[in-house]
Formats: structure tokens, sequence, C-alpha cells
């Protein structure tokens, strides 16, 4: 079947008008999915895989995470970080916490999660007999990674996060990775 002119046309109109108004469906469902809180607060479960390639071997360390962020618009943020770990190395258990602060780079722009990269700087604070020391100590410590926020409702996610964590005790640089889940409640808007 062989359509005229007018026909041929108006059909191209057609898709065009509907080709416009998926446009437009969908940045409604974007602009609704851009709603940034303007705090979260995080608390859950992280585990630490200690001194990858430090003196002494490696070991594992478990613990919990708290941090506190403050979203400053829809894409950057601070973020307060706490961890506190125990574990066993050589046969004497130990503990550390990290204590640290630094920018959050999220985009806020998916309906049901949020993906995240940080850089955060502070302290580690590590009992005597981690990695050999003698007495306990705080020692320089960097976080790098991010995660994701999986979106449970509008106050609430769970969060996702790995993280690598880097640390100087006895003149050394230790490497050690961190894996995080938990809780994230969020109130207020940006």
């Amino acid at each position: 079947m062989q359509l005229n002119g007018r026909e041929r046309l108006r059909r191209e109109r057609m898709k065009r008008v509907m080709w416009v108004v998926l446009a437009v469906l969908f940045f409604c469902i974007t602009a609704r999915a851009q709603e940034t809180p303007a705090w979260e607060i995080n608390g859950g479960y992280s585990y630490m895989r200690a001194n990858l390639n430090g003196p002494g071997s490696s070991f594992h360390m478990n613990g919990g995470i708290a941090s506190v962020t403050e979203n400053l618009n829809d894409w950057f943020g601070g973020r307060l970080e706490i961890s506190a770990f125990g574990g066993s190395t050589g046969g004497t258990n130990v503990t550390a916490q990290t204590f640290t602060y630094g920018p959050v780079f999220a985009y806020h722009k998916f309906d049901r999660f949020i993906p995240y990269a940080h850089a955060q700087f502070g302290a580690i604070h590590a009992s005597q007999g981690y990695l050999g020391i003698s007495q306990s100590a705080n020692k320089f410590a960097m976080t790098t990674g991010g995660g994701v926020d999986l979106k449970i409702n509008r106050t609430a996610a769970i969060r996702v996060q790995a993280d690598y964590l880097l640390t100087k005790f006895l003149s050394q640089t230790q490497n050690n990775l961190q894996f995080s889940t938990g809780l994230v409640i969020r109130f207020g808007q940006k």
C-alpha cells in the first residue's frame, strides 16, 4: 500500500509529536529523581583487609562504620567518617579506629540509586601489637573510594562502599582495603 504525500506528512508529524511527548515525560521523571537530601547519617558493618604490602603479613579486621554527610548542592558535599575495627594478628588481639573528613561527589540524577566517590583525610589510632608497634599510636590516614546508595524510600537507603585506606606506621606505608555496608537515613532537602 502506497501512501500519498499528505498521509506521509501527517504520519511524520505524529511521530515527531510522539517523540516530543516521550522526551517531556523522560525529563519530568528525571526531574523528580533529583531530590537531594541536605543531610545523610550512615551506620553499619565494615571489614578491613589490613597491611596488604607492609611489614609482616596481611590480616582481617571486622567492625563498624558511621558517617555524617552534608550535601551542599546536588553533586558536592562533605563527609565525616569514623570506623572501628578489631582483629587478631600473630596471636595478638588488636584494634584500630579511623577518623577522616573530606569531599564527596554524588550523582543524584537516578531515582533508585546514587553513585558517589570521595577522598578523606585524617588519622588512624591503633592498639599495641598492631603491625608490631610497641604502644598504641595515632598516625596519618587517607581514604579514597566510592560506592552506591540504593534507595529504599525517600528517607532511607542501603549503602555499599569500597575504599582504599592508606596508613603510615613504623615509617612505612600500609595499603589496606575497606568494604562497608549499612543503612543511610536522609533528611532535609537541597
